[in-house]
């Protein structure tokens, strides 16, 4: 194939900052067929392209419909890779359980933050909207996650983080528990008891690395 490994692999991280699902695709492709290793595919593309998407958030250049593109262009490769990194011995930074409260159905917010999540190299299910405490529960109990991710867009639902913050407790779950959403303040969610709170999905992504740090 033409050109070094380090071009070919900047062309996939190029692609996903220009929101080109099929090109990362299709580029992917080509690097697994010619043999190149996993990981580095996963660390020096996809990683580091949404860790740049996450910081020109953060200085105001992207907006979340950018960031969605480029999020969706990230999982064009990553579900490429994702088979192939269940069959090797690569592991995941951690595993989070996501999903918004019980009676909310927003979910382009929960979306954003678990590809953000899974392009950050965590692995990540996604419990979807409307899911009642005990749902929760159940996913962290049977795929040993590390953290457990709420998302609530409405005053109303926002209750419904309390009762899922007391029903992992009272199973007795060694989890993190990180809290976000529009109305879901820091202050709300030192008082409900979570771990963690995040204004946006690359937020999030900092706060559940800093939490497998310490969980190492």
């Amino acid at each position: 194939m033409a050109g070094n490994l380090e071009d070919r692999l900047d062309a996939i991280y190029e692609a996903v900052l220009d929101y080109e699902a099929e090109r990362v695709a299709e580029l992917v492709g080509v690097e697994i067929d010619e043999g190149t290793d996993i990981q580095t595919l996963l660390d020096d593309t996809l990683i580091t392209a949404m860790d740049e998407v996450g910081d020109l958030f953060g200085r105001g250049v992207l907006f979340v419909p950018e960031m969605l593109m480029a999020a969706k262009a990230m999982q064009a490769g990553l579900d490429i890779l994702r088979p192939l990194l269940a069959a090797t011995d690569v592991e995941p930074l951690g595993t989070v359980v996501i999903g918004t409260v019980h009676k909310d159905m927003h979910e382009i917010g929960k979306n954003l933050v678990a590809m953000m999540l899974e392009g950050g190299g965590f692995e990540v299910i996604d419990l979807g909207v409307d899911t009642p405490p005990e749902a929760f529960v159940e996913a962290a109990a049977e795929h040993n996650a590390d953290i457990v991710g709420m998302s609530a867009l409405l005053t109303t639902t926002m209750s419904n983080m309390r009762k899922t913050i007391d029903a992992l407790k009272e199973a007795d779950l060694d989890v993190q528990i990180m809290v976000g959403g529009a109305p879901v303040t820091r202050q709300f969610a030192r008082e409900i008891g979570a771990d963690g709170h995040a204004v946006d999905a690359p937020g999030a992504v900092e706060v559940a690395r800093r939490f497998v740090a310490e969980i190492v």
